[in-house]
């Protein structure tokens, strides 16, 4: 089994002049299915969800998020500013509408797109995705494991308090095998996701990190300072049906966050899953493909 599928990468040249580096897999006929990947993380895909993929009739589109692996930054962006990168990615492959999901501070930016993009979303999921900074109905980091409450907090505090933060974790990614990530990753990890990590699926997450912080941390930064800033959009106004898919023991992103959205989501479904941690839940997408796929038939 290989755990990092074999996909078709392109390189999309943006309207403003920014690269955008698309990868593809999966069923080159079906129904388009755009994911958004983690913070820090890329766009190469699980070989489990390609497998997933192919089975359901979906074509697998997947992206580096602006300064992460292959695709040029684009500073000072807020999480809105990825629905137009994906539309123009999305027309240049010749897509119109299209079912999305994002795995952790990918859940935000599959949000944009329903939001920005209402005429061409069909349906759209979010696994483990945190909710927004800008809300006083929500204690953010109550739950969350010490590496990500520091996290939070220095990007609160801006670039200059965040970057030094972030290089210094970069350094131990780029030479961690997954073992030591562990250690590195330990506050944030419950037992699910330590086995998840040490077991086969611990190089795709690791590589997944180590192509996106390959040119540095930008991508990361970025991220960052937009999810503790205003996103860009009302979530109130999503027309499109929401999966709010969470692991009841997650260390990154409380169930709190969960709960938040459900509120606040108008055509939210809630799917909880006591036994799952963070990375244990992103890795199992076939529960997702199949609703986003009740929606795209309905």
């Amino acid at each position: 089994m290989t755990f990092v599928a074999a996909t078709i990468a392109r390189p999309i040249t943006l309207p403003d002049g920014r690269v955008l580096l698309v990868h593809e897999a999966g069923d080159p006929q079906g129904v388009p299915v755009v994911v958004h990947h983690g913070t820090p993380g890329s766009g190469i895909l699980y070989g489990l969800w390609v497998d997933d993929a192919v089975a359901r009739g979906i074509r697998l589109i997947s992206y580096d998020r602006a300064g992460y692996g292959g695709s040029d930054r684009s500073a000072g962006r807020d999480v809105a500013a990825v629905a137009g990168d994906v539309a123009a990615a999305l027309d240049e492959l010749g897509i119109d509408q299209f079912l999305t999901w994002g795995v952790s501070g990918g859940g935000p930016h599959a949000l944009a797109c329903a939001g920005l993009l209402p005429h061409r979303v069909r349906a759209v999921a979010t696994i483990g995705g945190i909710a927004p900074w800008d809300c006083d109905d929500l204690d953010h980091t109550d739950g969350m494991g010490a590496d990500n409450v520091e996290e939070f907090g220095l990007a609160e505090d801006g670039e200059e308090a965040l970057r030094p933060w972030l290089d210094t974790q970069r350094d131990g990614v780029l030479a961690a095998t997954p073992d030591e990530l562990v250690e590195q990753m330990h506050s944030l990890l419950p037992p699910i996701d330590v086995a998840t990590l040490s077991g086969p699926a611990g190089p795709y997450l690791l590589q997944s990190m180590n192509s996106g912080l390959a040119p540095g941390v930008d991508g990361w930064l970025d991220d960052d300072l937009a999810f503790v800033r205003p996103w860009g959009l009302e979530l109130e106004t999503i027309t499109a049906p929401v999966l709010v898919r969470q692991g009841g023991l997650d260390l990154m992103v409380p169930l709190t966050h969960m709960l938040w959205l459900t509120r606040h989501l108008p055509h939210a479904t809630e799917s909880l899953d006591p036994n799952h941690g963070h990375l244990s839940l992103m890795l199992d997408v076939g529960r997702v493909h199949a609703w986003l796929l009740q929606h795209w038939h309905s």
